[in-house]
């Protein structure tokens, strides 16, 4: 119940605040001003996956594995499309009510359900192979590598499992606090570890082996009067890179960690409740006001800061080349210029929010709504 109640103040807000802001005393979104794109993308397919999550607040994304593009519907459908092309691979009906985006890699693709599920397909014919079972609802795509698969419930619990049959390999537990945001971060596998982030606003690693916890640093701690201020989630995407592993927090901070130990190498206080995106020498991250940041990956320095989108509630960033990408709630895409963050284009999918990271294959972006709407833009 009390997660419940952080979704329908989060979520719930996500979904409606488009168009009845006030009702809410919610920030209406900023109006998008005009500007000469730098760069022409158009729509080149689309897709529809059934009805969506709509009020959910799973973010459900399309994975991409060479390409090939895989996607859920929580009504049960899965898919395999040409992520080029749009073609239908395959399609089947699985009867469950899935949470998570596909997690795919070894051959082996992957989702979660809402009552625990854990479903291992053939990619290349949605043929099922195995299935087996957590304790909680996934909404965080499963990782595949290593001969494993890694599922993160939303009660904290942590699974392994063999992706040849499906055998249990080992669990983790890490407890959650009463009152958090809706989703978890899904888990990194780097290095031989299995890196995690909790709602407590720790960031672990775990042996990838046997799931043994070889440390643990927080990166946010709760503070304030109410609950609702104490909030320290990790709920975004996190980013692996040379070693170093960076991560937001709501209601606190932005942060990069040494998988040495875990040890910090540099903060900046931010609120996100989505995540982190890394190109060779930045890190973007966008903050719960609708700010895009671009911070020095080194040091956590702004380099630049894009308040254009104020209260437009933006995805996670994907970064695509020399151009940085986010999704917004009125269902538009925006891409920005990866050194000065000014406007390069911005297209829309469709009318309703689009909550799930942008997926980029080469020249190509593909974004989903909370309508079930999938959409392929190549930038020319």
């Amino acid at each position: 119940m009390r997660r419940l109640l952080a979704l329908l103040a989060l979520a719930a807000l996500v979904a409606g605040c488009g168009k009845n802001a006030k009702r809410d005393n919610v920030e209406e979104p900023a109006e998008l001003l005009e500007f000469t794109p730098s760069v022409s993308v158009s729509k080149v397919w689309s897709q529809d996956l059934g009805k969506g999550e709509r009020r959910l607040g799973i973010r459900q994304h399309p994975t991409i594995d060479g390409t090939q593009a895989y996607a859920a519907d929580p009504k049960g459908k899965l898919y395999a499309f040409d992520a080029i092309s749009g073609a239908t691979a395959w399609s089947v009906d699985t009867k469950l009510r899935i949470s998570s985006s596909p997690g795919v890699g070894e051959g082996t693709l992957v989702i979660g359900t809402l009552d625990g599920d854990v479903v291992a397909f053939n990619p290349d014919t949605g043929s099922e192979r195995w299935r087996n079972r957590v304790t909680a609802e996934v909404v965080a795509a499963p990782v595949v590598a290593r001969g494993i698969v890694v599922v993160r419930g939303i009660d904290g619990r942590v699974f392994a499992f063999s992706i040849i049959d499906g055998e249990r390999r080992w669990v983790y537990d890490h407890g959650t606090p009463a009152l958090t945001l809706r989703g978890s971060s899904a888990p990194i596998l780097a290095e031989g570890l299995v890196l995690l982030g909790y709602d407590s606003g720790q960031v672990v690693a775990l042996r990838g082996e046997d799931g043994v916890q070889l440390w643990e640093q927080a990166i946010a701690f709760g503070e304030g009067r109410t609950e609702l201020e104490r909030m320290v989630d990790i709920d975004g995407e996190m980013a692996y890179d040379a070693g170093q592993l960076y991560a937001a927090a709501f209601n606190a901070q932005v942060v990069g960690v040494s998988l040495e130990g875990g040890r910090p190498l540099w903060n900046r206080e931010m609120s996100s409740y989505a995540g982190v995106a890394l190109s060779d020498s930045k890190l973007f991250v966008t903050d719960r006001d609708g700010v895009l940041w671009a911070l020095d990956r080194d040091n956590g320095a702004a380099l630049w800061k894009q308040d254009g989108l104020g209260h437009r509630w933006l995805t996670t960033p994907a970064v695509q080349g020399t151009r940085v990408v986010v999704g917004d709630v009125e269902g538009y895409l925006h891409w920005f210029d990866i050194e000065t963050g000014q406007p390069a284009a911005r297209e829309r999918l469709d009318g309703k929010p689009i909550r799930a990271t942008p997926q980029v294959l080469g020249d190509t972006v593909l974004a989903v709504s909370t309508a079930g709407r999938l959409g392929a833009f190549r930038v020319h």
